[in-house]
């Protein structure tokens, strides 16, 4: 199964991360209505000035600091009650051959963006993505994720030990090319925790999916 990020990592440096236009996780769902919305914009400060290039669409830039290895928790372990979500966490990035965002292959498995905040900062987007299915594999386990309303909690555990309780604020759909990338990929604003995978039409063709399922959480 492909797995392709919209959110390419195109630069990393001290204060500066830069994410292409292309398509960030395919895998498989059924439309879900949105909610939330409002909540989920207002959770970001980012305003960022896109970049045309000449090799494509505008590039989201986001600005702030890098966190440092030290200080950062990963997450280890996703537990979603709601929808029998118990999934290892594993620190992923992007593969820089293929500009694929890396999410683990097995789709029992999820994946943290590891360029990101940990579950220790006190500002921006924690993000973890996964699979909603395989051909080979079955469901995967971000198969419920579009089921998941306001309200609802899960616990994420950290490399540290220490579980984090969040609460459901917004679950939202959108086409890949339209997925506001600076908001759910932000170091700064509030913090919160972001979810990502799959859902839409599949194209038999192309073996994917139209759009992205986008959950947002904030610490209960």
């Amino acid at each position: 199964m492909t797995v392709r990020n919209r959110g390419a990592l195109a630069a990393m440096a001290a204060g500066v991360a830069a994410l292409t236009v292309a398509a960030l996780v395919a895998c498989g769902s059924q439309p879900a209505g949105n909610v939330g919305s409002e909540e989920a914009e207002d959770l970001a400060t980012t305003s960022p000035s896109p970049t045309a290039t000449a090799a494509g669409p505008a590039v989201p830039v986001t600005k702030g600091d890098l966190p440092s290895g030290a200080e950062t928790v990963p997450p280890t372990k996703l537990v979603i009650p709601g929808i029998d979500v118990t999934a290892t966490v594993n620190a992923v990035g992007i593969n820089q051959r293929t500009d694929e965002f890396e999410v683990p292959p097995s789709v029992d498995q999820i994946g943290w963006y590891r360029y990101g905040p940990g579950l220790e900062a006190k500002t921006g987007s924690v993000v973890i993505a996964g699979h909603v299915d395989s051909a080979t594999q079955g469901k995967g386990a971000f198969f419920r994720l579009k089921e998941l309303d306001q309200g609802d909690t899960m616990t994420v555990t950290g490399s540290d030990g220490k579980a984090r309780t969040y609460r459901v604020v917004a679950r939202e759909e959108y086409q890949k090319t339209k997925i506001p990338l600076e908001r759910y990929f932000a170091r700064d604003g509030k913090p919160r925790l972001t979810l990502i995978t799959c859902g839409g039409p599949f194209d038999a063709e192309a073996r994917r999916y139209r759009d992205n399922i986008v959950v947002t959480a904030v610490p209960a």
